[in-house]
């Protein structure tokens, strides 16, 4: 299979590492103009000039803004307002006892994770529409369907994307635009790599460390391993690409088999 996306500009919320730069790059290196994000501008830059750097493309450009904000959002949205592949990628998570995460905790999850994506799409995809060519992303978890004890506000805002993208992809049903969401299992990103070490203990070295964590609190993965970041951007650049025209309103798993179950 061929994936060229010469022609279309792509915006990546949350790339200046993990999954989301691994996006970034495998879009541009499919021809996209791409656009990447974070939230501070020394570290978008300096992800812009290594993925021009890394994979030759002229067309990688960044916005500084936080997406968790409307204020961000819309700044955002100012300096970009038109793309063709929206993938929203931005988020957080962390390990806290249900019972003890308080509201604003609660909140702040549901701002970033959720209407983050949701203010891009509501801008965005009317005017994919009005091309008659789109793509919407939404980069949830398997935590969605396998909800985690010790980040249960963390898997309601990825079940929250699945209805969401959902909801959307049957709005813009027959117009060339489709919303799906890609669901990454335990994924070797920095956070995840500071989370691992938190819960295993910094004095172990990370190979084992990681072999601990998988068998200990991801034991139905049938990977045994973490997922590499590289690997869910496969799935994201094809969904993203022409190749995926018939694939919306999906949950598309990329979990190395760890929810145990048969659909999400």
């Amino acid at each position: 299979m061929n994936i060229d996306l010469a022609g279309k500009r792509a915006l990546v919320t949350g790339s200046t590492s993990g999954i989301g730069q691994a996006t970034a790059a495998s879009l541009a290196r499919a021809g996209a103009a791409v656009v990447v994000n974070g939230r501070g501008r020394d570290r978008v830059d300096a992800t812009v000039e290594a993925l021009r750097a890394e994979t030759g493309s002229d067309q990688v450009s960044g916005v500084a803004a936080d997406v968790g904000t409307a204020e961000g959002a819309n700044a955002l949205i100012a300096e970009v307002p038109d793309v063709d592949i929206l993938v929203n990628n931005a988020g957080i998570f962390s390990a806290t006892p249900v019972f003890e995460i308080p509201d604003a905790e609660w909140q702040r999850f549901f701002e970033v994770n959720v209407l983050s994506g949701v203010r891009l799409a509501r801008h965005y995809a009317p005017r994919m529409t009005a091309r008659r060519w789109g793509r919407v992303i939404f980069v949830s978890s398997e935590s969605a369907v396998f909800v985690p004890t010790e980040m249960v506000h963390y898997g309601m805002t990825k079940t929250a994307q699945i209805s969401v993208a959902r909801g959307m992809a049957q709005e813009v049903t027959g117009t060339g635009v489709t919303v799906n969401t890609v669901l990454p299992g335990p994924t070797l990103t920095p956070g995840v790599e500071e989370f691992v070490r938190d819960r295993v203990g910094a004095d172990v070295p990370f190979e084992e460390a990681e072999r601990r964590f998988m068998a200990e609190e991801r034991p139905t993965s049938l990977l045994g391993r973490l997922i590499r970041p590289q690997e869910i951007a496969n799935l994201i650049t094809y969904v993203a690409s022409e190749l995926a025209s018939s694939t919306t309103g999906a949950a598309l798993r990329a979990d190395g088999g760890v929810a145990p179950t048969i659909i999400p």
